[in-house]
């Protein structure tokens, strides 16, 4: 990576960038671009021993000791970087099918400027691994990936907005209104104690940065999926299997007629996609099954999608193969999608430019979900500025029993980055 020369005149910088920055003087924008890289090179041993140290406390969603401790272990950082810090119990638990008693904690810290401009930047502190998987995964090095358990997903971007906060206190910047970090502990279970906190905290924000992984290439993403779920139940009766097969309903046989009925719902050039994943019936070989569950995993584009989808499952579950069996089937919608807007299209428009022009780095910008869902989501629902998603550092492996791992050698660039685009917004270089 590289920055611009310093003598550089004014009209070949702003014949090089093409962006809003080309009313600045050539030597008022060189100097403040080289501190911030010359700043975040110096992070990088910085940002690694974090990461380690976060890696080290093992926080699967529901090991409400794990995250507490991890929780904890974020807001003494913040608050030692000067934000006014709290830890949040949450109250308003969205209740789903997997939800558990209890909810972990999120981390809700601001740090007040001079400016107007008012920033966002969200994380997760949870994985999605089982408690003592650690000593499998723990954290090391190896050229340039650091590997360890849940180091993609999510604590790269735990450790990036800790160090973006620290590089804004090392220049003493507070051009800003408000720079808001926001760390929940559920977002591998869809959040259901987090979602309400996000979309308040987000509603007045002129921009919400979320640092997922950036992927292999290092994109952001604009649009991500809406993740919903379908629960399947089937009341037969139970008989003997050898003795008396007639005198049962066999829910096994309904449930297959269901789910084969119901396998064709996808819609891939719309984005919506229906399958079926999991399924439990029987309790010992010799008795005609009473009972059979399955669910499935959706994914949608649109709300409305989902709503459509709801409505064509439960016609479908009309059509029954036996008579006098029950079907029963309940839907979520456990995650809204995030949907580009043209807010979001600025910002991430803006931040390919500061990769271009002053790293000479390609950055994609995806405005189509693929697939996945995140917190993005939540942080858009009420919100009046722009959202973009993966600000994070590139990896992969993420959800996997192979190694998970970040690429080294993208922890200055995304680092630069955020503080980079902090600093524009909060200059009006960049108005949402």
């Amino acid at each position: 990576m590289k920055l611009r020369p310093r003598a550089l005149p004014m009209t070949a910088w702003q014949l090089a960038t093409g962006t809003i920055l080309a009313f600045a003087t050539g030597a008022a924008l060189a100097a403040p671009v080289a501190k911030v890289h010359d700043l975040a090179k110096s992070e990088q041993q910085a940002y690694l021993d974090t990461l380690r140290d976060l890696v080290h406390i093992e926080s699967g969603s529901k090991d409400i000791e794990g995250v507490t401790k991890i929780a904890q272990f974020a807001a003494d950082r913040l608050k030692q970087l000067g934000a006014e810090t709290e830890i949040i119990e949450p109250k308003d638990v969205y209740r789903m099918d997997d939800t558990p008693e209890k909810t972990g904690p999120v981390v809700h810290a601001t740090i007040k400027g001079s400016g107007k401009s008012k920033i966002m930047m969200i994380a997760h502190l949870d994985t999605v691994y089982q408690k003592g998987d650690l000593k499998d995964q723990p954290f090391r090095v190896d050229g340039d990936k650091a590997y360890g358990l849940g180091i993609a997903d999510d604590k790269q971007g735990v450790a990036a907005i800790l160090h973006v906060v620290q590089l804004l206190k090392k220049m003493d910047y507070r051009q800003f209104g408000t720079v808001t970090v926001v760390f929940n502990s559920d977002e591998e279970i869809s959040s259901p104690g987090a979602r309400a906190l996000i979309t308040q905290f987000a509603e007045d924000q002129d921009a919400v940065f979320s640092f997922e992984g950036g992927g292999k290439d290092g994109g952001v993403r604009l649009a991500t999926s809406g993740i919903g779920a379908a629960y399947l139940k089937v009341h037969g009766k139970s008989s003997h299997a050898g003795a008396r097969p007639e005198g049962g309903v066999n829910s096994l046989y309904e449930l297959a007629h269901q789910v084969l009925q119901m396998k064709d719902l996808s819609k891939p050039d719309e984005g919506l996609k229906l399958n079926w994943t999991l399924a439990k019936v029987g309790t010992v070989r010799n008795m005609i099954p009473p009972e059979a569950t399955a669910q499935a995993d959706a994914r949608a584009l649109k709300v409305q999608d989902f709503d459509a989808l709801e409505k064509t499952m439960q016609e479908k579950i009309k059509n029954k193969l036996l008579p006098d069996s029950k079907v029963e089937l309940k839907f979520e919608v456990r995650r809204p999608p995030l949907e580009a807007s043209e807010i979001g299209r600025k910002l991430a428009a803006h931040a390919q430019s500061i990769y271009k022009d002053e790293l000479d780095m390609d950055m994609s910008v995806a405005d189509k979900a693929t697939g996945g869902g995140t917190d993005a989501a939540f942080a858009a629902v009420k919100s009046r500025g722009g959202v973009v998603e993966g600000f994070g550092l590139s990896g992969f492996g993420a959800h996997s029993n192979n190694a998970e791992y970040v690429q080294i050698p993208t922890i200055v660039p995304r680092l630069y980055l955020a503080t980079r685009m902090i600093m524009d917004l909060s200059e009006g270089k960049l108005a949402p």
